[in-house]
Protein backbone atom coordinates (compact mmCIF):
# COMPACT_ATOMS: atom_id res chain seq x y z
CA UNK A 1 0.00 0.00 0.00
CA UNK A 2 2.94 2.49 0.04
CA UNK A 3 6.90 2.57 0.82
CA UNK A 4 7.88 0.79 4.19
CA UNK A 5 7.95 2.85 7.16
CA UNK A 6 9.28 2.86 10.94
CA UNK A 7 11.97 4.29 12.98
CA UNK A 8 15.34 3.10 13.35
CA UNK A 9 16.53 2.19 17.52
CA UNK A 10 20.19 3.05 18.49
CA UNK A 11 20.82 1.35 21.69
CA UNK A 12 22.85 -1.91 23.41
CA UNK A 13 19.33 -3.47 23.51
CA UNK A 14 18.88 -3.98 19.57
CA UNK A 15 19.12 -7.31 18.35
CA UNK A 16 17.57 -9.16 15.26
CA UNK A 17 14.74 -10.19 17.33
CA UNK A 18 13.72 -6.99 18.80
CA UNK A 19 14.18 -5.42 14.95
CA UNK A 20 11.34 -8.08 13.92
CA UNK A 21 9.03 -7.82 16.76
CA UNK A 22 8.95 -4.47 16.04
CA UNK A 23 8.70 -4.38 12.58
CA UNK A 24 5.62 -6.92 12.91
CA UNK A 25 4.14 -4.66 15.17
CA UNK A 26 4.52 -1.69 12.93
CA UNK A 27 2.48 -3.33 9.79
CA UNK A 28 -0.46 -3.42 12.32
CA UNK A 29 -0.05 -0.16 13.41
CA UNK A 30 0.73 2.01 10.32
CA UNK A 31 -2.66 0.28 8.93
CA UNK A 32 -4.29 1.22 11.56
CA UNK A 33 -3.84 4.73 9.91
CA UNK A 34 -5.55 4.11 7.01
CA UNK A 35 -2.38 6.16 5.49
CA UNK A 36 -0.50 4.54 2.71
CA UNK A 37 2.73 3.17 4.11
CA UNK A 38 3.51 -0.33 4.95
CA UNK A 39 5.85 -1.22 8.58
CA UNK A 40 9.45 -1.50 8.86
CA UNK A 41 11.95 -1.10 11.36
CA UNK A 42 15.90 -0.53 11.71
CA UNK A 43 18.85 0.29 14.03
CA UNK A 44 21.86 -0.86 15.54
CA UNK A 45 23.28 -1.83 18.73
CA UNK A 46 25.50 1.22 18.54
CA UNK A 47 24.94 3.44 22.44
CA UNK A 48 24.84 7.19 21.34
CA UNK A 49 25.31 7.74 25.55
CA UNK A 50 28.34 9.41 26.42
CA UNK A 51 29.63 9.73 23.22
CA UNK A 52 30.49 13.32 21.26
CA UNK A 53 28.30 14.91 18.38
CA UNK A 54 31.13 14.35 16.12
CA UNK A 55 31.36 10.18 17.36
CA UNK A 56 27.74 10.01 16.72
CA UNK A 57 28.24 11.77 13.64
CA UNK A 58 30.61 8.96 12.23
CA UNK A 59 28.52 6.43 13.05
CA UNK A 60 25.74 8.02 11.36
CA UNK A 61 27.18 8.04 8.17
CA UNK A 62 28.96 4.86 8.44
CA UNK A 63 25.28 3.45 9.20
CA UNK A 64 24.00 5.28 6.23
CA UNK A 65 26.98 4.28 3.72
CA UNK A 66 25.10 1.30 3.96
CA UNK A 67 21.68 1.88 4.30
CA UNK A 68 21.42 3.85 1.57
CA UNK A 69 21.36 1.25 -0.98
CA UNK A 70 17.94 -0.36 1.00
CA UNK A 71 15.87 2.80 0.96
CA UNK A 72 14.33 5.61 -1.17
CA UNK A 73 11.00 7.89 -0.90
CA UNK A 74 9.34 4.84 -2.80
CA UNK A 75 10.62 2.18 -1.20
CA UNK A 76 11.45 2.73 2.51
CA UNK A 77 11.18 5.45 4.70
CA UNK A 78 12.75 5.20 8.33
CA UNK A 79 12.64 7.79 11.01
CA UNK A 80 13.78 7.69 14.45
CA UNK A 81 12.78 5.95 17.51
CA UNK A 82 15.12 5.67 20.97
CA UNK A 83 18.48 7.28 20.23
CA UNK A 84 17.47 8.57 16.64
CA UNK A 85 16.58 12.26 17.15
CA UNK A 86 16.92 15.46 15.06
CA UNK A 87 20.58 15.50 15.47
CA UNK A 88 21.00 11.49 14.25
CA UNK A 89 18.24 12.13 11.55
CA UNK A 90 20.15 15.41 10.29
CA UNK A 91 23.33 13.45 10.18
CA UNK A 92 21.81 10.54 8.11
CA UNK A 93 20.55 12.76 6.13
CA UNK A 94 23.54 14.47 5.26
CA UNK A 95 25.32 11.28 4.32
CA UNK A 96 22.52 10.09 2.00
CA UNK A 97 22.50 13.05 0.06
CA UNK A 98 26.17 13.18 -0.13
CA UNK A 99 26.53 9.54 -1.48
CA UNK A 100 23.15 9.66 -3.69
CA UNK A 101 23.69 13.38 -5.03
CA UNK A 102 19.88 14.36 -4.90
CA UNK A 103 17.44 16.09 -2.75
CA UNK A 104 15.48 13.47 -2.05
CA UNK A 105 14.14 14.33 1.01
CA UNK A 106 10.96 11.66 1.34
CA UNK A 107 13.76 9.57 2.23
CA UNK A 108 13.74 10.31 6.05
CA UNK A 109 11.31 11.57 8.59
CA UNK A 110 12.03 13.57 11.40
CA UNK A 111 14.03 16.23 9.49
CA UNK A 112 14.63 19.66 10.66
CA UNK A 113 12.57 22.58 9.20
CA UNK A 114 15.09 23.66 7.11
CA UNK A 115 15.24 20.95 5.08
CA UNK A 116 12.39 19.51 4.43
CA UNK A 117 10.96 19.03 7.73
CA UNK A 118 7.22 19.07 9.41
CA UNK A 119 5.99 21.09 11.32
CA UNK A 120 3.91 19.30 14.78
CA UNK A 121 6.39 16.28 14.07
CA UNK A 122 8.27 16.57 17.15
CA UNK A 123 5.34 17.11 19.42
CA UNK A 124 2.71 14.09 17.61
CA UNK A 125 3.59 11.01 18.92
CA UNK A 126 3.83 12.28 22.72
CA UNK A 127 0.55 14.68 22.25
CA UNK A 128 -0.97 12.04 20.10
CA UNK A 129 -1.06 9.62 23.46
CA UNK A 130 -2.89 12.22 25.21
CA UNK A 131 -5.37 12.61 22.93
CA UNK A 132 -5.87 9.47 22.78
CA UNK A 133 -6.01 8.63 26.49
CA UNK A 134 -8.10 11.81 26.47
CA UNK A 135 -10.85 10.65 23.97
CA UNK A 136 -10.77 6.77 25.81
CA UNK A 137 -11.47 8.89 28.94
CA UNK A 138 -14.45 10.60 27.75
CA UNK A 139 -15.94 7.29 27.05
CA UNK A 140 -15.95 6.29 30.25
CA UNK A 141 -17.11 9.69 30.96
CA UNK A 142 -14.05 10.62 32.62
CA UNK A 143 -11.12 13.26 31.57
CA UNK A 144 -7.87 13.66 32.25
CA UNK A 145 -7.98 17.17 33.83
CA UNK A 146 -7.20 17.19 37.40
CA UNK A 147 -6.03 13.33 37.28
CA UNK A 148 -2.17 12.35 38.61
CA UNK A 149 -0.19 11.11 35.87
CA UNK A 150 3.05 8.95 36.07
CA UNK A 151 4.84 8.59 32.64
CA UNK A 152 7.56 6.80 32.38
CA UNK A 153 10.69 7.98 29.71
CA UNK A 154 12.24 11.27 29.23
CA UNK A 155 12.67 11.57 25.56
CA UNK A 156 10.47 12.73 23.28
CA UNK A 157 7.51 10.82 23.30
CA UNK A 158 7.67 11.13 27.38
CA UNK A 159 8.58 14.93 26.91
CA UNK A 160 5.87 16.33 24.83
CA UNK A 161 3.37 13.35 26.78
CA UNK A 162 3.89 15.23 29.89
CA UNK A 163 3.45 18.83 27.92
CA UNK A 164 -0.20 18.12 26.46
CA UNK A 165 -1.07 16.13 29.91
CA UNK A 166 -0.44 19.42 31.97
CA UNK A 167 -2.05 21.28 28.95
CA UNK A 168 -5.36 19.33 29.48
CA UNK A 169 -5.10 19.95 33.39
CA UNK A 170 -3.50 16.48 34.41
CA UNK A 171 -0.93 16.78 37.37
CA UNK A 172 2.47 14.35 36.16
CA UNK A 173 4.20 13.49 39.11
CA UNK A 174 7.01 11.19 38.15
CA UNK A 175 9.15 10.73 34.68
CA UNK A 176 12.26 8.43 34.22
CA UNK A 177 15.15 7.28 32.30
CA UNK A 178 17.21 4.25 32.03
CA UNK A 179 18.94 5.06 35.37
CA UNK A 180 16.38 6.25 37.50
CA UNK A 181 13.00 7.95 38.27
CA UNK A 182 12.19 11.53 39.77
CA UNK A 183 9.40 12.07 42.07
CA UNK A 184 7.37 15.55 42.11
CA UNK A 185 4.53 15.67 44.24
CA UNK A 186 4.34 19.75 43.39
CA UNK A 187 3.60 18.62 39.75
CA UNK A 188 7.13 18.07 37.17
CA UNK A 189 9.05 21.20 35.90
CA UNK A 190 8.80 20.41 32.04
CA UNK A 191 10.80 22.90 31.07
CA UNK A 192 13.61 21.59 33.50
CA UNK A 193 13.38 18.43 32.55
CA UNK A 194 14.03 19.81 28.75
CA UNK A 195 17.09 21.78 29.79
CA UNK A 196 18.67 18.55 31.33
CA UNK A 197 17.61 15.85 28.62
CA UNK A 198 17.25 18.01 25.59
CA UNK A 199 20.07 20.34 25.44
CA UNK A 200 22.56 19.71 28.20
CA UNK A 201 21.73 15.47 27.78
CA UNK A 202 22.19 14.93 31.31
CA UNK A 203 20.41 11.84 33.59
CA UNK A 204 17.25 12.83 35.04
CA UNK A 205 18.60 12.84 38.83
CA UNK A 206 20.12 16.21 37.75
CA UNK A 207 16.39 17.44 38.53
CA UNK A 208 16.33 16.71 41.70
CA UNK A 209 19.66 18.30 42.54
CA UNK A 210 17.85 21.61 40.96
CA UNK A 211 14.27 20.85 42.47
CA UNK A 212 14.21 20.73 46.05
CA UNK A 213 10.48 19.32 46.27
CA UNK A 214 11.73 16.62 43.93
CA UNK A 215 13.34 13.09 45.12
CA UNK A 216 15.05 10.85 42.81
CA UNK A 217 15.20 6.86 42.99
CA UNK A 218 18.07 4.36 41.41
CA UNK A 219 16.56 2.41 39.19
CA UNK A 220 13.34 2.68 37.18
CA UNK A 221 11.16 0.17 37.94
CA UNK A 222 10.16 1.57 40.97
CA UNK A 223 7.98 4.36 39.40
CA UNK A 224 5.38 2.31 38.77
CA UNK A 225 5.05 2.11 42.78
CA UNK A 226 3.80 5.67 42.37
CA UNK A 227 0.01 6.06 43.14
CA UNK A 228 -1.62 7.68 39.90
CA UNK A 229 -4.80 7.93 38.74
CA UNK A 230 -3.60 7.23 35.06
CA UNK A 231 -0.52 5.78 33.95
CA UNK A 232 1.46 6.05 30.42
CA UNK A 233 4.44 4.01 30.05
CA UNK A 234 6.72 5.73 27.26
CA UNK A 235 9.79 4.15 27.76
CA UNK A 236 10.37 0.83 26.11
CA UNK A 237 9.11 -2.69 25.18
CA UNK A 238 7.79 -5.07 28.36
CA UNK A 239 8.59 -1.50 30.97
CA UNK A 240 5.11 -3.24 32.84
CA UNK A 241 4.73 -6.81 33.43
CA UNK A 242 2.26 -9.00 35.72
CA UNK A 243 4.06 -7.56 39.06
CA UNK A 244 4.14 -4.49 37.92
CA UNK A 245 0.57 -4.03 36.63
CA UNK A 246 -0.42 -5.69 39.96
CA UNK A 247 1.09 -2.83 41.53
CA UNK A 248 -0.39 -0.49 39.04
CA UNK A 249 -4.26 -1.53 39.85
CA UNK A 250 -3.86 -1.94 43.90
CA UNK A 251 -3.00 1.87 43.63
CA UNK A 252 -6.43 2.64 42.50
CA UNK A 253 -5.40 3.22 38.78
CA UNK A 254 -7.94 3.66 36.29
CA UNK A 255 -6.66 3.99 32.61
CA UNK A 256 -3.38 2.95 30.88
CA UNK A 257 -2.21 4.81 27.84
CA UNK A 258 0.97 2.76 25.88
CA UNK A 259 3.19 5.71 24.67
CA UNK A 260 5.89 3.19 23.96
CA UNK A 261 6.08 0.39 21.53
CA UNK A 262 4.40 -2.66 23.30
CA UNK A 263 5.01 -1.86 26.76
CA UNK A 264 2.98 -3.58 28.70
CA UNK A 265 3.74 -7.49 28.26
CA UNK A 266 0.76 -9.47 27.67
CA UNK A 267 0.57 -11.09 31.05
CA UNK A 268 0.22 -7.55 31.85
CA UNK A 269 -2.28 -6.71 29.18
CA UNK A 270 -4.29 -9.28 30.69
CA UNK A 271 -4.83 -8.57 33.81
CA UNK A 272 -5.21 -4.89 33.43
CA UNK A 273 -8.40 -5.96 30.74
CA UNK A 274 -9.50 -8.33 33.84
CA UNK A 275 -9.45 -5.62 36.85
CA UNK A 276 -11.22 -3.39 34.45
CA UNK A 277 -8.79 -0.70 33.69
CA UNK A 278 -9.62 1.16 30.81
CA UNK A 279 -6.04 0.60 28.73
CA UNK A 280 -5.29 2.29 25.30
CA UNK A 281 -2.88 0.33 23.08
CA UNK A 282 -0.17 1.45 21.10
CA UNK A 283 -0.72 0.33 17.87
CA UNK A 284 -3.57 3.24 18.11
CA UNK A 285 -2.32 5.54 21.12
CA UNK A 286 0.97 6.21 19.44
CA UNK A 287 0.35 5.44 15.94
CA UNK A 288 0.14 9.61 15.67
CA UNK A 289 3.80 10.27 15.27
CA UNK A 290 4.08 7.90 12.34
CA UNK A 291 0.89 9.33 10.78
CA UNK A 292 2.58 12.83 11.03
CA UNK A 293 5.40 11.32 9.19
CA UNK A 294 3.22 10.28 6.55
CA UNK A 295 2.29 13.89 6.40
CA UNK A 296 5.70 14.90 5.88
CA UNK A 297 6.33 12.54 3.37
CA UNK A 298 2.98 14.31 1.80
CA UNK A 299 4.07 17.25 1.83
CA UNK A 300 7.89 16.76 0.15
CA UNK A 301 6.33 14.48 -2.57
CA UNK A 302 4.27 18.01 -2.95
CA UNK A 303 6.69 20.61 -2.47
CA UNK A 304 4.96 22.33 0.19
CA UNK A 305 5.40 23.07 3.47
CA UNK A 306 2.17 23.21 5.47
CA UNK A 307 1.38 25.49 8.26
CA UNK A 308 1.34 24.13 12.06
CA UNK A 309 -2.76 24.60 11.92
CA UNK A 310 -3.26 22.47 8.40
CA UNK A 311 -0.96 19.81 9.81
CA UNK A 312 -2.86 19.77 13.11
CA UNK A 313 -6.23 19.58 11.21
CA UNK A 314 -5.21 16.48 9.18
CA UNK A 315 -3.95 15.04 11.97
CA UNK A 316 -7.19 15.99 14.16
CA UNK A 317 -8.77 14.11 11.74
CA UNK A 318 -6.89 11.39 12.07
CA UNK A 319 -7.03 10.98 15.17
CA UNK A 320 -10.81 10.86 15.91
CA UNK A 321 -10.63 7.78 12.83
CA UNK A 322 -8.03 5.79 15.13
CA UNK A 323 -9.67 6.10 18.00
CA UNK A 324 -13.37 5.38 17.10
CA UNK A 325 -11.62 1.88 15.02
CA UNK A 326 -10.22 1.17 18.50
CA UNK A 327 -13.89 1.57 20.34
CA UNK A 328 -15.38 -0.58 18.45
CA UNK A 329 -12.39 -3.36 18.88
CA UNK A 330 -12.80 -2.71 22.61
CA UNK A 331 -8.84 -3.28 22.91
CA UNK A 332 -8.72 -6.27 21.08
CA UNK A 333 -6.63 -4.60 19.00
CA UNK A 334 -3.70 -5.79 21.32
CA UNK A 335 -4.14 -9.77 20.17
CA UNK A 336 -7.12 -9.33 17.10
CA UNK A 337 -5.92 -9.58 13.85
CA UNK A 338 -5.78 -13.24 12.40
CA UNK A 339 -5.69 -15.08 15.42
CA UNK A 340 -9.08 -17.07 15.03
CA UNK A 341 -9.40 -17.40 11.82
CA UNK A 342 -9.69 -21.60 12.22
CA UNK A 343 -12.99 -22.63 9.97
CA UNK A 344 -15.05 -23.29 13.33
CA UNK A 345 -13.97 -20.08 15.15
CA UNK A 346 -13.94 -17.97 12.49
CA UNK A 347 -15.96 -15.13 13.67
CA UNK A 348 -14.47 -15.21 17.28
CA UNK A 349 -12.15 -12.86 18.39
CA UNK A 350 -10.83 -10.84 22.16
CA UNK A 351 -13.83 -8.58 21.73
CA UNK A 352 -15.29 -8.48 25.70
CA UNK A 353 -15.13 -12.71 25.47
CA UNK A 354 -18.27 -12.16 22.78
CA UNK A 355 -18.92 -13.00 19.12
CA UNK A 356 -19.63 -10.86 16.20
CA UNK A 357 -21.46 -11.29 13.02
CA UNK A 358 -19.62 -12.61 10.01
CA UNK A 359 -20.83 -9.33 8.43
CA UNK A 360 -19.17 -7.13 10.99
CA UNK A 361 -16.39 -9.55 11.56
CA UNK A 362 -15.43 -8.89 7.79
CA UNK A 363 -15.83 -5.78 8.12
CA UNK A 364 -14.06 -4.75 10.88
CA UNK A 365 -10.77 -6.78 9.78
CA UNK A 366 -11.03 -4.64 6.20
CA UNK A 367 -11.45 -1.26 8.45
CA UNK A 368 -8.44 -2.49 10.15
CA UNK A 369 -6.28 -2.58 7.11
CA UNK A 370 -7.45 1.06 6.42
CA UNK A 371 -9.82 1.39 2.88
CA UNK A 372 -13.46 1.00 3.60
CA UNK A 373 -13.66 2.20 6.85
CA UNK A 374 -16.81 4.49 6.16
CA UNK A 375 -18.72 1.91 5.78
CA UNK A 376 -19.10 1.16 9.15
CA UNK A 377 -18.28 4.08 10.76
CA UNK A 378 -21.41 5.19 12.16
CA UNK A 379 -22.84 1.92 13.47
CA UNK A 380 -23.46 2.17 17.24
CA UNK A 381 -21.11 -0.07 19.81
CA UNK A 382 -24.29 -2.32 20.62
CA UNK A 383 -24.96 -3.18 16.95
CA UNK A 384 -21.56 -4.90 16.46
CA UNK A 385 -22.68 -7.66 18.89
CA UNK A 386 -24.61 -10.85 17.84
Amino acid sequence: IGPYKGGLRFHPSVNLSIIKFLGFEQIFKNSLTGLPIGGGKGGSDFDPKGKSDNEIMKFCQSFMTELYRHIGPNVDVPAGDIGVGGREIGYLYGQYKRIRNANDQGVLTGKGLTYGGSLARTQATGFGIIYFVEEMLKEAGKTINGQTVVISGAGNVAIYAVKKAQELGAKVVAMCDSSGYIVDEDGIDLPLVQQIKEIERKRIKEYAVRKPSAKYFEGNKGIWTVKADVVIPCATQNEIDLNDAKIIVENGTFAVGEGANMPCTNEAVEYFLEKGVLLAPAKAANAGGVATSALEMSQNSMRLSWTFEEVDEKYDNYKQRVHRKNFYLRNGLQEMGFKYVEKDVKYEMLYVGKKLSSKVYDELMVAYAGPVYHKFRDYQADELID
